[in-house]
């Protein structure tokens, strides 16, 4: 079973690990440049984990095989959306950077069930090569808005989980 805690320093070359095999499916898979040979790069990781937004998975040995972001609070790229438009506005927290290092099923499906037990409105956004991040999405529920721009200008498909009605 997996396991989802906030990642520490002393996690930093695991979760480099992480994301070094992630690189090297999406790379296998068609994806090759969202995060090019480096992404997410160390100083990304570092302050994820400053801001206490950076989590790894665990698996029953405590060893880590994935690693996200939720950010929680507007997303700054997210506030031109094109093509389309956001199901709501209500606040909301973002998933950036999951990868795994693809030794444990069930990887998405725990990080998805963490984040809303933080914040039930989500959003993510991912390149339009990454099918296998576009298929987890819709599976779980999560509708395509639209297309945003990520700081160095490039595409992203954006996406967004509403929060359960009550």
């Amino acid at each position: 079973m997996l396991s989802v805690r906030r990642a520490r320093r002393a996690d930093l070359e695991a979760m480099e690990a992480v994301y070094a095999a992630a690189r090297a499916y999406m790379r296998r898979s068609g994806n090759p440049t969202q995060w090019g040979d480096t992404a997410p790069a160390r100083p990304l990781l570092l302050r994820d984990i400053r801001r206490g937004e950076g989590y790894v998975l665990c698996d029953e040995t405590g060893r880590v095989c994935a690693a996200f972001a939720l950010c929680l609070g507007a997303e700054p790229t997210y506030q031109v959306i094109e093509q389309g438009a956001w199901k709501n506005e209500l606040p909301y927290g973002t998933i950036h950077r999951l990868g795994s290092n693809g030794s444990r099923r069930g990887v998405f499906s725990c990080c998805l069930d963490f984040c809303r037990g933080v914040i039930p409105n989500l959003r993510a956004d991912t390149h339009r090569n990454n099918r296998t991040m576009r298929h987890l999405l819709e599976k779980s529920g999560f509708r395509y808005c639209g297309i945003i721009h990520v700081a160095d200008g490039s595409e992203r498909l954006a996406y967004q989980l509403e929060a359960a009605a009550r």
